[in-house]
């Protein structure tokens, strides 16, 4: 098994995966049997608990509890606006320098740790649990960033895993890392596809979306979108605000008081979220929520969809917002790939799959069995991208980390001729990066020569009106109140923009003609062509003209 591995870092968990020599990915269980470890530590006299054990302790121990610090790495404390609902366990202060820092009473002693001593403890954890799980010292590690993280914020994480005994080898955005992970399923078929992706990722405490275009097996990301405070924390908030009306009107007692009971009522929220992503009905049981009164009660998911329809629609637009600032349509999607825990939820993948025409895919496991889970999208992908560098020496990749590399130039528009119909051919679709050569085969006919106009082309969208059709049985003048005519979208090229001119002369009739459109590294467009000799063997990717 690889020596390398990958580790995403979120605000609210965090997972470790390792991928074989054959592809084979796993994610990597802590040693309480975790794979989506919880971002947290928590101190207890001379203890420190970690993951899921340190989690438990916001009920019981909150001022010594840090949890969602990862967004405050490389950042000082007067650049962020904390939000105080945010932080249901020890509360960000300034620390010496600066920096954003905690907290915490260990043997009735006051200790400030800053965000890069407690991120340093908590890769110290999962390092062990990778230790553990392999057999061996981990010699290198992929992280994931999200897309917002500053060149600074991404210095700051190399210095974290670095001081914590794990060595860097590379970088990698989340999209880009989950839709790796998604692509290189099935053998790595998918990835064969020229496609435009929407990663919309919902995590604990915020969204990232990116619209990317897979050309070539090039990733190029076309825009981003972040929502910080849009994420399963509103969902869990939603949840505990039902109970406690609940528990209230039952109870005459108000569980909102108390820090502790609220910190119960999450805890069970969470719960219920997550059982009811699965099935139909679940139930809530909290002992001694408030006063002295258990509560027990049971919801629906019809009842909690009711209760989240505030935050489902504020994800839904997000992800429009997405692809509108991409500048494209819902019609340019071929799929959407949801990730993070929330998107297990039914009625989110159903109410984005409604934005969407049944052209794009919207990949989530309530739509897909076989999906894989979405929490695991990103470290499985770090994993598949550690060991693709594994065997690279730091130099290598050092050069596969340049701006050309990372931010991949790309057309914005097609490119490509018309035939003698007027009708567009493209060499080149949108979103294709370059350096590319792409050629095409065309014929003269009987004519000696030809001229051949290369154009940028322009889209346009043809909506089609479908009539409901009527029974035989109808009368003529009986209207159908019920049914509406439906409206078909379709994306259409059209020639637009000439950029360039290729007049070939002294031809044989019904020759075979190859022409070639080559954008070079500095974006500079070579248009040319040639007449193809008996028995010669056209260019290899060539565009064969319908």
């Amino acid at each position: 098994m690889s020596t390398v591995i990958g580790i995403t870092f979120g605000n609210s968990s965090s997972s470790i995966a390792v991928a074989s020599s054959e592809g084979k990915v796993d994610v990597i269980a802590n040693p309480d049997g975790d794979r989506f470890i919880p971002s947290a530590l928590s101190y207890v006299g001379e203890d420190e608990y970690h993951g899921v054990q340190a989690e438990s302790q916001l009920i019981r121990n909150p001022k010594n509890t840090i949890i969602n610090f990862r967004d405050f790495i490389g950042k000082k404390f007067e650049e962020v606006k904390i939000d105080e609902s945010l932080q249901n366990g020890a509360k960000p202060i300034k620390g010496a320098n600066g920096e954003i820092a905690y907290e915490i009473t260990r043997n009735d002693k006051v200790e400030i740790l800053s965000v890069e001593e407690i991120s340093i403890r908590h890769f110290k954890q999962l390092k062990l649990a990778a230790e553990d799980f392999i057999g061996k010292d981990i010699e290198g590690v992929v992280l994931t960033v999200p897309t917002d993280f500053t060149e600074h914020q991404r210095e700051e994480l190399v210095k974290i895993s670095n001081a914590s005994g794990l060595k860097v080898l590379q970088l990698i955005n989340e999209p880009t890392a989950a839709l790796l992970a998604h692509l290189s399923a099935d053998d790595g078929e998918r990835s064969l596809q020229d496609k435009i992706y929407v990663v919309a990722d919902f995590g604990g405490i915020r969204s990232d979306a990116a619209v990317i275009s897979v050309r070539g097996g090039i990733f190029t990301i076309l825009a981003t979108a972040h929502e910080h405070g849009l994420g399963g924390d509103k969902f869990d908030a939603a949840l505990s605000e039902f109970f406690a009306k609940e528990f209230e009107k039952k109870y005459k007692a108000n569980p909102r008081t108390n820090a502790r009971s609220l910190a119960k009522l999450k805890a069970e929220s969470i719960v219920v979220k997550k059982t009811l992503s699965n099935v139909q009905t679940s139930t809530c049981s909290i002992e001694s929520l408030a006063e002295g009164f258990d509560f027990h009660t049971s919801i629906n998911r019809l009842r909690y969809e009711l209760t989240t329809r505030q935050s489902l629609s504020e994800m839904t637009a997000f992800v429009e917002r997405a692809v509108t600032k991409a500048g494209l349509e819902p019609l340019d999607i071929d799929e959407v790939l949801l990730v993070g825990g929330v998107s297990n939820t039914p009625k989110l993948a159903s109410n984005i799959q409604f934005i969407f025409p049944e052209s794009t895919t919207v990949v989530a496991p309530s739509l897909d069995a076989k999906a894989i889970n979405p929490s695991e999208l990103v470290a499985r992908g770090a994993a598949l991208q550690a060991s693709l560098i594994e065997s690279f020496d730091d130099e290598e990749i050092k050069e596969s980390l340049q701006p050309i590399v990372v931010n991949t130039q790309h057309i914005i528009k097609p490119i490509g001729i018309k035939d003698a119909s007027g009708k567009f051919h493209p060499l080149l679709v949108a979103e294709t990066a370059y350096p590319i050569k792409k050629s095409l085969q065309v014929t003269n006919g009987e004519s000696s020569s030809i001229l051949i106009e290369l154009y940028e082309g322009k889209r346009t969208i043809k909506e089609t009106v479908i009539e409901p059709t009527k029974d035989e049985d109808d009368s003529e003048d009986e209207e159908d109140s019920d049914e509406e005519p439906e409206i078909v979208k379709e994306l259409v090229y059209e020639a637009g923009d000439k950029l360039a001119t290729l007049s070939l002369k002294d031809l044989k009739p019904n020759s075979q003609l190859e022409v070639t459109v080559n954008i070079t590294q500095n974006g500079v467009l070579h248009f040319s062509g040639r007449e193809l000799k008996q028995g010669s063997v056209a260019v290899k990717g060539e565009i064969t003209s319908a």
